[in-house]
């Protein structure tokens, strides 16, 4: 759910489906941002012998808009190729992999990355090692350890890797997507049961991410490290797409489909649950091949989402005040659309400019909590979601409550949100292996011997 499987086409093409977005100044290098993307969703862990990789055939995309216009001024671009060193076998691997560079290792991955701004490209690294997935104890012993020798430095102060990770989103998918169940609150729904724990179903579950660690003078419009959180230049958007090319045409001599002509977005994301709840289905896949700044029409669903008039129905006498809301949501809007502007919330902005957009916005002026709460801003911890996104933030307790109503009162103050709106929540947490630290943040991935079937095993 953040962005797994939101749409009918990119559904059938995981290897491009883009699952979450995360950016946020770095706790332990405060001097720079961290930006993180996720793709391909639902790892199975003991997928072999064809264990999951990225697509040498997808362009996948970090953008970064400083100009306020919704559109990319920076752009990371990530190209991948994939080889076969034994091509008599059909093994991943001929014995175990203690290094990215073992030969034993019979499908290695490398990367490029390129960044483009304002239409002018410059390589920045050539041929980067992807790391192997986690196999088993015996394939690849001491996994933590062989996915750091895949984490590169290039030029000063910037760090990127790409690999197999724990996906570090947590959500109740069996449940919400049951007719709008959230299980602590269930007693209360119009079929109801009996109130239980919710269940993390992303539970075991890997995905591939780029993450990259940049300063934050790479990002901003007049490349200076803001101070001053109400300087409108210290914000930043932020969003991820992957892209192919426009045709495929099937080769009889290879035996394999290759692809021909320019680039076409075919998934894009930037704040969590945008496309997923929020667009109707007809418009989904339409939605994922725009750039942000064509986001105007799509903001009726915005304004008037179709979530926040099924809670009453679904929840019947739990959100009254809701229900008889009937203007706009304006809090929904600036949240999502354009940032939040002065004077909302005291101290704090993330606002950049008039246009609507979805992408994640980061204000870099204000530094790491330190003692942050995953429930980010409406808990009074500025240095979470909206503004930007932790891997350890509650984004769909946040995004439940908001349109539930309790974000309301921010631009009018004479709505009184409902009792349920500031308890409601999915009941998760995260499942998977414990958030690191230390770039690239999210988790060890699961392990396919570590891994049952129906019991995923948690790293």
């Amino acid at each position: 759910m953040s962005s797994h499987r939101e749409a009918p086409e990119i559904s059938k093409d995981p290897v491009a489906d883009n699952t979450d977005v995360y950016a946020f100044v770095s706790p332990d290098k405060p001097d720079t941002v961290t930006l993180i993307a996720n793709f391909i969703p639902f790892q199975n862990p003991y997928g072999g012998p064809n264990f999951y990789e990225f697509g040498d055939d997808v362009l996948y995309q970090i953008h970064i808009s400083n100009g306020g216009d919704g559109k990319a001024d920076i752009s990371y671009q990530f190209r991948f190729h994939a080889e076969i060193r034994n091509k008599k076998t059909f093994l991943y691997n001929t014995g175990p992999i203690t290094s990215i560079k073992d030969t034993t290792w019979n499908r290695p991955q490398y990367y490029s990355v390129t960044r483009v701004e304002h239409g002018r490209a410059r390589i920045l690294a050539r041929d980067l090692a992807a790391p192997p997935v986690n196999v088993g104890p015996r394939s690849t012993p001491n996994y933590a350890k062989l996915a750091g020798q895949a984490i590169h430095t290039f030029g000063t102060n910037r760090k990127v890797f790409a690999g197999q990770r724990a996906d570090g989103f947590f959500a109740d998918l069996g449940s919400i997507f049951d007719l709008g169940t959230l299980r602590p609150f269930q007693a209360a729904h119009l079929i109801p049961s009996a109130a239980a724990m919710g269940v993390n179903g992303l539970q075991g579950s890997n995905v591939h991410t780029i993450a990259l660690q940049v300063p934050i003078t790479d990002l901003t419009r007049d490349g200076r490290k803001p101070t001053d959180v109400m300087d409108a230049q210290s914000v930043i958007g932020v969003y991820a797409t992957a892209s192919r090319q426009q045709s495929k045409i099937f080769d009889d001599l290879l035996g394999i489909s290759l692809w021909h002509g320019p680039h076409k977005q075919v998934s894009r994301l930037g704040n969590p649950l945008f496309n997923e709840v929020i667009v109707p289905m007809a418009e989904k896949d339409k939605w994922n091949s725009r750039p942000p700044s064509e986001d105007k029409k799509y903001a009726q669903y915005v304004t008037k989402p179709e979530l926040a008039g099924l809670l009453p129905v679904l929840y019947p006498g739990a959100f009254p005040n809701l229900a008889a809301y009937k203007k706009p949501r304006a809090d929904l809007a600036a949240i999502l659309l354009t940032g939040i502007p002065k004077g909302v919330v005291p101290g704090f902005q993330n606002y950049t400019g008039p246009v609507q957009a979805d992408m994640l916005r980061l204000n870099v002026a204000v530094p790491p909590a330190k003692t942050p709460n995953p429930l980010g801003l409406v808990a009074g911890d500025a240095a979470g979601f909206p503004n930007g996104r932790r891997v350890f933030d509650d984004v769909v307790t946040v995004e439940i409550r908001a349109v539930a109503g309790l974000t309301i009162p921010l631009v009018d103050p004479a709505y009184k949100p409902d009792g349920a709106a500031s308890a409601v929540k999915d009941g998760t947490s995260n499942t998977n292996a414990d958030y690191l630290k230390v770039f690239p943040y999210l988790g060890t991935p699961g392990g396919g011997y570590q891994s049952k079937p129906g019991i995923p095993a948690a790293s």
